[in-house]
Formats: C-alpha cells, sequence, structure tokens
C-alpha cells in the first residue's frame, strides 16, 4: 500500500472536512519537524551530551533536565518566524512570547509541554511533547497576551503529542478523529499508520500513581479498592494497575488498549488545584481523548469546560474509557 505522509493526509482533510486551513497545516507541520529534531536529540542520549540535570528550574519551581531545556528552544525557534502564530506559550516559561516583530503573525496560538515526563530520560523511560493550539481571539491585539489563551480546552482546533520510544509516534487531531503517524527515520518524515482510533469503552486496567494513596480523596480511595477486591468486589472483574510516570505514554498505552488514567485530587496537591497543567497537558489530551470515543473529567466536570483563570493553572485528571471515567464520576458524586 502507498505509504500516506503527514502532509498529504492534512491536505486530503482539508478538501474533504475542511478540518485543515493551509495555515494551520502549516503550524502542524512546523511542530511536527520540530519533533523530529527533539527525537534526534532524545536517540543520542549520553552521546549527544543531553542527559542530566541542567541547574535551572521552571515557572513550576522544578528542576529541569538539559533535553527540557533543548526541547522548549527547538520549539519556539522552529514555529517563531513561520506566519503562521501570533504568540507561543510553554511550560517551561512563566510567560507568553510574542512573535517577534520582524516576522508577520498569524492566527494562532500554540501551547506546548517541550518534554513531558522527562524525569525518565535518564533511565531510557519513553517520553513525550505535547501541544495544543487555539484560535487568536478576535480583541488580542488591545489586551493582555496571557488573556488570549485563557479559552476553555472545546476551543481548541488541533491537539497532539509524540511519544519517543522504540520508533517515534506523533498523535493527532484536528477535530476529526484521531489518527497516528509513525516516523520513518530512514526518510524523516512521518507516515500515517492509524486512522481514527478509538478507545474501548469498557476496561479492566487503571493508571495511577499509587505511591500516592495515602494522600487521595475518599473516592479515590473507595474506587482503586474496588478495582483491586477483584472478581469478589463490587465491580466483579480483575483489574490490572500499569503506571509509567509519563503522561504520553500512559495516555497512548489508553489509547491503544483502554484503560483509565488518573492524576486525581489529593491532600498534596490540594492547594495548587491538582497535579497536571489544565493548558499545556489536560486539555490537550482531553481533546484527543474525547475524539476517540472516550471521556475526560476532573472527577467532577468535563475537563474541556473548564474556563482557565491562569495560563499554568493545575487541575485533577481523569481520562480514558467512557464507561471508566463516568465511573470514577460517580463516586466523587457519592460524596458530594
Amino acid at each position: 500500500m502507498k505509504p500516506v505522509f503527514l502532509t498529504q493526509f492534512l491536505i486530503e482533510e482539508q478538501r474533504a472536512n475542511g478540518g485543515a486551513a493551509p495555515d494551520l497545516r502549516l503550524l502542524i507541520e512546523v511542530v511536527t519537524r520540530a519533533c523530529k529534531r527533539i527525537s534526534i536529540a532524545i536517540g543520542k542520549g549520553a552521546l549527544g551530551g543531553v542527559l542530566g540535570e541542567a541547574g535551572t528550574g521552571n515557572i513550576q519551581g522544578e528542576a529541569q533536565k538539559k533535553l527540557d531545556v533543548l526541547s522548549n528552544d527547538i520549539l519556539m525557534q522552529a514555529n517563531e518566524w513561520g506566519g503562521h502564530l501570533a504568540a507561543l506559550a510553554s511550560e517551561e516559561m512563566e510567560h507568553p512570547q510574542m512573535i517577534p516583530e520582524q516576522y508577520p503573525k498569524g492566527g494562532y496560538l500554540l501551547l506546548f509541554d517541550p518534554l513531558d515526563g522527562s524525569s525518565n530520560i535518564d533511565v531510557n523511560i519513553s517520553v513525550g511533547t505535547i501541544f495544543s493550539v487555539l484560535r487568536v481571539p478576535e480583541d488580542m491585539k488591545h489586551g493582555d497576551p496571557e488573556k488570549a489563551f485563557l479559552q476553555p480546552g472545546v476551543k481548541q482546533v488541533a491537539a497532539g503529542y509524540t511519544v519517543y520510544g522504540p520508533s517515534t509516534i506523533l498523535v493527532l487531531t484536528i477535530g476529526t478523529g484521531v489518527h497516528q503517524f509513525t516516523l520513518d527515520r530512514e526518510i524523516g518524515s512521518f507516515v500515517l499508520t492509524q486512522r481514527n482510533l478509538r478507545i474501548p469503552e469498557q476496561t479492566q486496567e487503571f493508571s495511577i500513581n499509587a505511591s500516592n494513596a495515602h494522600y487521595w480523596e475518599p473516592p479515590v480511595k473507595r474506587y482503586i479498592d474496588d478495582c483491586l477486591s477483584g472478581t469478589d468486589g463490587p465491580r466483579g472483574k480483575n483489574f490490572n494497575m500499569r503506571w509509567v510516570a509519563s503522561m504520553v505514554a500512559d495516555v497512548h498505552r489508553i489509547l491503544t488498549r483502554g484503560g483509565v488514567f488518573m492524576y486525581p485530587l489529593d491532600s498534596k496537591t490540594r492547594a495548587q488545584g491538582g497535579k497536571l497543567r489544565l493548558m499545556y497537558e489536560a486539555n490537550p489530551m482531553a481533546f484527543i481523548v474525547e475524539q476517540a470515543g472516550g471521556a475526560a473529567s476532573t472527577g467532577r466536570e468535563r475537563i474541556l469546560d473548564i474556563q482557565p483563570t491562569k495560563l499554568h493553572q493545575r487541575v485533577p485528571v481523569v481520562l480514558g474509557s467512557r464507561e471508566e471515567v463516568e465511573t470514577v464520576a460517580r463516586y466523587h458524586h457519592a460524596e458530594a
């Protein structure tokens, strides 16, 4: 079968569904070219001198890895000159960056987590890049640039992630389903390998950091206890637990074979609203999961309906197979 490359796919989607305007197509192509560069840097590992701590911290006060900084720089430099963006925002930077004056401005905003799961990089476990695309609001020219990004997830026009593992995989939605591409390293192109991914509605697998169990809220404790009680418990079936500590890897497993991913609110993260970032992680992953037939919730409300109040806002996350996410939500509502 003749391979379908990313550019061809986006052009065909534009013709068939109006799903990828030329500027949006260009934006996605530029982001994915940057991801190829990140993939090469990760693949070199210690040979490229990119492992270890950078000696700096990000806006969240977290220690940065060398690859955090490098990945952020690659994405920033790749996207600032093309004319398709008005501004960019990164999990690694306190404020958005406007496109430099010498370059034309476009109609989109880009948000990204340049290297999700970077704490795993030194032990050679899969990491990834997550990105989200919004349209520029009409009043952006006259207001605070940061405010322009504060749009609920339902406003996203595209979202995707790459997984840098044994192969480099791109998962993408432009609102017309979810599609998977694999990087052909010999020719340097992303090739379509699966159309219209669908998450099974039911599951017997959950993904959660069990080391936080003593911090969990009662609904989460009860849910996990019921899952672990197996066929003799109220769920009536056995569950397996999987946890990579790299959101892209955990979500990609769920997208591939079903399951539920949870980073719930707990006593350790309550003061900051949760663990994961709404704009850089929760929203793009929720968009992808819903487009694949799944669901995404905080346990109490749909993630994509949340009106952001700040750029680096954090939220609880429960996403994956629809029936299981709805079950987790019922446990929360029962405690209300």
